[in-house]
């Protein structure tokens, strides 16, 4: 946990506790959050990273901010997840296979009592449970211990097949959200050729496509090229979409579901989404947010929030 001293300094990014709690397990499977409610619950998972961020003074803010939209999807309406039974055995399996993005995964984690708030403040201090990258032994929620580049869909497929001895692969979808760092490693495209040679038919690999790396672009670094037609060649079903459209977003992972074959969805998004300053800008990877660029940020996602929430009870009355 991060010191008292440290925290007193920067009192305005302490946590705030969401007013509308997050839906439990039957609300998201029988009465479905809508996606304007999505839409604000990403940019509050947002606001949790850009805190956080901002007391570690290290860490990865841009690439947690284009996966805001997806993770939010799944786990306040895709994922059957229930914090107050962390290992329910018929629970969906999420893995983040971009590990160094771990920031939007905590907030969602503790926006629906995984553990506290509060711990988010603690991320990257010594003797805290939040690492720099997920940790299966010291997170709770956290499936897999992720952050090498290129492992992380080979886990989704192992967990499948286990899936499968325990006889729950026919109710149990694993999502793994991937980087195209990771569509980079060898590992990936072997772990793509399995998933489809052992008939895995219960996984979703979301690819997170923002197409900037520490180095350039993905294009400059190493040309993935054509990621959905390479997933759609290996055997997989495989679509592509705006992943910053919460329309697309959820109707691409809840039709996965439906599929008798690994599911690929490759979605075009911007690192550093929903912070003008950093959206789609090279030289974020990796470099936590200067007390000005944080209070910027925090200003104009505040400001969001607040018409997202107005928007909301306006319709609703």
């Amino acid at each position: 946990m991060a010191s008292a001293a440290n925290l007193a300094a920067v009192s305005h990014l302490t946590p705030v506790p969401d007013p509308k709690p997050p839906p439990k397990l039957a609300e998201r499977v029988e009465a479905q959050p809508s996606v304007a409610e999505l839409e604000r619950w990403a940019t509050v998972l947002r606001l949790d990273c850009v805190r956080m961020l901002a007391v570690a003074k290290s860490g990865h803010l841009d690439s947690s901010l284009s996966a805001a939209d997806i993770v939010a999807a799944l786990y306040y309406r895709v994922l059957r997840h229930d914090p107050d039974n962390p290992e329910w055995p018929a629970r969906d399996r999420f893995v983040l296979c971009k590990g160094h993005a771990a920031p939007i995964q905590y907030s969602a984690l503790a926006q629906h009592g995984y553990f506290p708030l509060e711990d988010l403040m603690g991320l990257r201090q010594i003797g805290a449970q939040l690492q720099g990258h997920p940790d299966m032994r010291r997170t709770p929620g956290v499936e897999v211990s992720t952050g090498s580049l290129g492992q992380g869909l080979s886990m989704c497929v192992g967990i499948c097949l286990a899936l499968r001895l325990d006889g729950l692969d026919d109710t149990v979808q694993v999502f793994g959200v991937l980087s195209d760092g990771d569509c980079q490693e060898g590992q990936t495209w072997e772990a793509a050729t399995s998933a489809v040679h052992f008939g895995v038919a219960n996984l979703t690999a979301v690819v997170d496509y923002n197409h900037l790396q520490t180095d350039g672009t993905t294009e400059e670094v190493m040309d993935v090229g054509d990621v959905r037609a390479k997933f759609e060649a290996f055997g997989w079903d495989a679509i592509e979409i705006d992943g910053h459209d919460m329309g697309q977003v959820v109707e691409a992972l809840e039709r996965s579901r439906t599929l008798r074959k690994p599911a690929a969805i490759v979605a075009q998004t911007k690192k550093g989404k929903g912070v003008s300053s950093m959206e789609d800008r090279f030289g974020f990877h990796g470099k936590p947010p200067s007390p000005e660029q944080a209070a910027e940020a925090l200003e104009e996602l505040m400001v969001r929030l607040d018409e997202q929430t107005k928007a909301l009870h306006e319709g609703q009355a």
